[in-house]
């Protein structure tokens, strides 16, 4: 992806979504320069739907200063430095719910905002079997700089934009992040086309797999290819934790890697939130 925002304007239906621009060299001072993206955008921020949609994989891009931590260029068209497809289908989402979305503008193997800082997942020594050069042995003030830059940040964009929301409305929105996986990982096939993931709070996920299961064809995973059982940072902290009705979609690659795919899936998922959304107890804090 580009470290640029983008439409589906800008791409033909076919065209893959590839890298963008990567790093370059390592220096001294603030890990961002002052011409490089912040760690976070806000997309359609005047949105005026209750709903805050959140996009924690969205971008491949690293800092220049990281010097693509040590790693060829092709490992950024891989799942291992974002999540393929996610970036389109938030923005046409996005689009069709009248919804703002937060996203993540730096790669998860610079930090991944979905980890709790102290998990040593956060900034992975090796990433479905690739050394991250870049992430060895990482000094403490590297570490805690990269958490101020980039982690925390993104975590205060998201609480700013559900504090505008309720603010506006009364009461409080709910939380929809947005994921791809892989057709296949260690060997096993994934049999799901998408799947949804929750925690604790059934208000959104049991509406969301009981929608998308209407639709022939479509195998659907309940807590399924992983589990939102299992510590999700942000849908936990921003949603769980505080009592926001949440959930996470996962979709598989192979079916959103073009701007074609993703646009048929923020069809989908636009059509079984719309009713969702309308949901009495939706919009109420509720911890479980």
């Amino acid at each position: 992806m580009s470290n640029t925002s983008h439409t589906t304007s800008d791409h033909t239906a076919s065209e893959k979504i590839g890298p963008g621009c990567l790093s370059n060299q390592e220096s001294s001072g603030p890990l961002l320069c002052a011409d490089e993206p912040l760690p976070f955008e806000i997309y359609n921020g005047e949105g005026p739907s209750p709903l805050v949609i959140v996009s924690d994989h969205a971008s491949n891009v690293v800092p220049r200063k990281l010097d693509h931590l040590g790693l060829s260029l092709e490992h950024f068209d891989r799942h291992i430095a974002y999540d393929i497809g996610a970036d389109c289908i938030t923005r046409c989402l996005a689009d069709r719910l009248g919804a703002r979305a937060v996203l993540a503008k730096y790669s998860r193997l610079v930090v991944d905002v979905n980890r709790d800082p102290s998990d040593p997942g956060c900034m992975p020594q090796i990433s479905d079997q690739t050394l991250v050069p870049g992430n060895q042995d990482l000094s403490g003030p590297c570490h805690a700089q990269r958490i101020a830059e980039i982690h925390t940040p993104y975590h205060k964009a998201i609480n700013a934009e559900i504090t505008k929301i309720t603010a506006r409305d009364g009461r409080p929105p709910a939380l929809f992040s947005i994921h791809s996986f892989t057709p296949s990982m260690n060997g096993a096939d994934r049999i799901w086309d998408v799947g949804v993931l929750w925690n604790k709070d059934p208000r959104m996920s049991s509406a969301l797999i009981e929608h998308l299961g209407r639709w022939d064809g479509l195998h659907v995973g309940d807590n399924q290819p992983y589990s939102g059982t299992e510590w999700a940072y942000t849908i936990d902290t921003h949603g769980t934790d505080v009592g926001l009705a949440n959930c996470a979609i996962e979709i598989r690659q192979d079916h959103c890697g073009t701007i074609e795919e993703a646009s048929h899936w923020a069809d989908i998922l636009a059509d079984a939130l719309r009713h969702i959304l309308t949901l009495d107890n939706l919009h109420q804090l509720q911890k479980y």
